[in-house]
């Protein structure tokens, strides 16, 4: 029998694609896949799980996993975490150019 290691790794991948999709992280408005995928990484996988955290502390340790990381994703952690903590979060805040530097 043929083993395809492409074929296992595109399955594997598509795991990867579906559990960050289907995470609750995904409710935050305008949020990154890549950096929903980087959070569950890290051990974040609940918005209640960000409450509290700085953004800043929160990138470094996806660097450490992923060096190549985009700084552009730091906004999008600031953004995440200023929604965890806001009920109702204003909605002129919840785009990731709000928290740019």
């Amino acid at each position: 029998m043929f083993f395809d290691a492409d074929s296992s790794v595109d399955k594997k991948k598509r795991k990867i694609d579906k559990e960050a999709l289907s995470s609750s992280l995904m409710h935050i408005p305008r949020m990154d896949i890549q950096l929903v995928r980087d959070l569950i990484d890290t051990g974040i996988r609940e918005i209640y799980q960000l409450e509290g955290r700085s953004a800043e502390s929160l990138f470094e340790d996806i660097t450490k996993l992923r060096p190549n990381t985009p700084a552009y994703r730091l906004a999008y952690l600031r953004m995440a975490v200023y929604f965890s903590e806001n009920d109702p979060p204003d909605a002129s805040k919840l785009h990731p150019k709000f928290w740019q530097d």
